[in-house]
């Protein structure tokens, strides 16, 4: 009996501090819980992961704004949007994959009761930016969404709110938090993988992203927008340095999308290549970005014939900067912040020389890719580039630059085709392409919604005209 006791007492002794024995059925590993850095890093990665990846069933925007071509699957530049999951991915990538952990980093600063409020404040700021970011993205794909009875688990059937209500209502979101930022808090630090806790550069940022998104209502609610930008044009990124951009790794899971995609470290697929959309009007302008964006052919740039098949070998590729393992995703630069401020200049928004602006986003973008300033100064000097003689109208000038300084941020180029109708794109067609082609100016809505969420979706598609791929945004008016 001793014997039977004194073998008994180790078990004993080792369960006395647990309520139960679950508590040893806790993998160490797999944390049930994270910390809200953890969660608000994951969320950046997320994000970046959305907006750059090329991969065909989640993000097209780079061949509907004719950057690159296809070799040999043809549904993606001929607008097929129901072949893959392309909708359903974009759309839970940033529900599930981006807002899903800021609102659980937000619960738990909000709970924490060891946290000064200082500090709630400014995490709680960064959060915000980047959650508004987020919002903005998906009502400029997709038009009306869930919004306001989203992310609730306990309502599985979300109404579908107004996209322009959602859209004022990030703005006044952002515009409360942009204060906050400067509480004197203690920032989200290691785990910000922008600015790693510098608070100035988080005000330049999110008054940058401020400018951003009143800009896209420029058409559509002007006296907004000139306020808004007013208000953020003092407190932008001012140089190539303050870009927001996030740090891939050389290997996976935490690779640049794109390497996952195009380099063969990774894949031996052959499906991009640079479109000749692209590629010959930059070699009429000798344009110094080349040789960063593009692969030579027998010593020339060459790019694929949009929308048809093209034989991989025989043409210039995507170049070994973008698919690097290790290149950053940009969610905002300096050369998107100066286009934007000529912009705003031509609408009268704010006072200044839009041509000063200009040349100051050509030549960040130039100089951002690995071009020197002396390049850019005589590439602004040729009669097509040089602001007084580009094009027509500001529109067309300023357009056509961005669309260059945009390459391979294939979504925010989208954004900006469709709000400046700059360049002029067309569909492929002849041959074997379908009658009637239009590029996509809005995302269709997941086909999953159909089935799980079927009458909210279907009130939706009516209220804004339609679930088309060629339905207009509010925002969208010329």
């Amino acid at each position: 009996m001793k014997k039977l006791i004194i073998l008994f007492l180790p078990f004993l002794l080792l369960t006395a501090c647990v309520d139960s024995l679950d508590d040893y059925n806790v993998d160490t590993k797999r944390p049930s819980t994270a910390p809200p850095v953890t969660l608000f890093s994951n969320a950046l990665k997320g994000l970046a992961d959305t907006l750059t990846s090329p991969n065909v069933n989640v993000n097209n925007y780079r061949l509907y704004v004719q950057q690159w071509t296809t070799t040999t699957y043809l549904d993606e530049p001929r607008y097929n949007v129901t072949a893959r999951i392309i909708p359903e991915s974009f759309w839970r990538g940033l529900y599930k994959g981006v807002i899903s952990d800021l609102n659980e980093s937000r619960r738990i600063i909000n709970e924490d009761q060891f946290l000064s409020q200082q500090t709630k404040d400014v995490q709680l700021a960064q959060i915000e930016v980047v959650e508004v970011l987020t919002w903005a993205a998906l009502v400029n794909t997709f038009g009306d969404i869930p919004y306001s009875e989203s992310m609730n688990p306990e309502n599985p059937l979300p109404k579908y709110d107004d996209a322009k209500t959602i859209y004022d209502a990030i703005l006044a979101r952002l515009d409360a938090a942009l204060p906050k930022l400067e509480s004197g808090g203690t920032p989200f630090g290691g785990g910000d993988l922008l600015y790693k806790g510098n608070i100035p550069q988080w005000v330049k940022f999110g008054n940058s992203v401020k400018l951003k998104l009143a800009m896209i209502i420029a058409d559509s609610d002007p006296a907004k927008a000139k306020k808004m930008v007013a208000e953020a044009a003092p407190k932008v990124f001012t140089s190539n340095s303050d870009k927001a951009a996030f740090p891939y790794v050389a290997s996976p899971p935490n690779n640049n999308q794109i390497s996952q995609n195009l380099n063969e470290l990774f894949t031996s697929r052959q499906d991009f290549i640079p479109a000749a959309t692209i590629v010959n009007p930059m070699n009429e302008l000798n344009d110094p970005r080349r040789e960063f964006f593009f692969t030579k052919l027998d010593g020339k740039y060459v790019g694929g014939q949009y929308g048809f098949l093209n034989t991989f070998s025989n043409f210039s590729h995507v170049s070994e900067k973008i698919i690097d393992p290790a290149f950053e995703a940009l969610f905002l630069d300096y050369s998107e912040v100066e286009f934007l401020l000529a912009e705003a200049v031509e609408r009268q928004f704010i006072t200044g020389s839009a041509a000063e602006h200009y040349n100051k986003g050509v030549t960040a973008s130039i100089t951002y890719w690995g071009g020197t300033a002396e390049q850019a100064a005589a590439y602004l000097a040729q009669p097509k580039v040089a602001y007084a003689t580009a094009g027509a109208t500001w529109k067309e000038k300023i357009g056509f630059q961005k669309w260059l300084a945009l390459y391979n941020r294939g979504w925010e180029s989208w954004v900006e085709w469709r709000r400046l109708d700059a360049p002029k794109l067309s569909p492929p067609s002849g041959g074997n392409v379908p009658a009637g082609l239009a590029i996509p100016v809005r995302m269709i809505y997941p086909i999953i919604e159909q089935t799980l969420n079927g009458a909210n979706r279907s009130a939706a598609a009516e209220a804004i005209g339609g679930d088309l791929a060629t339905t207009k945004l509010w925002w969208d008016k010329f």
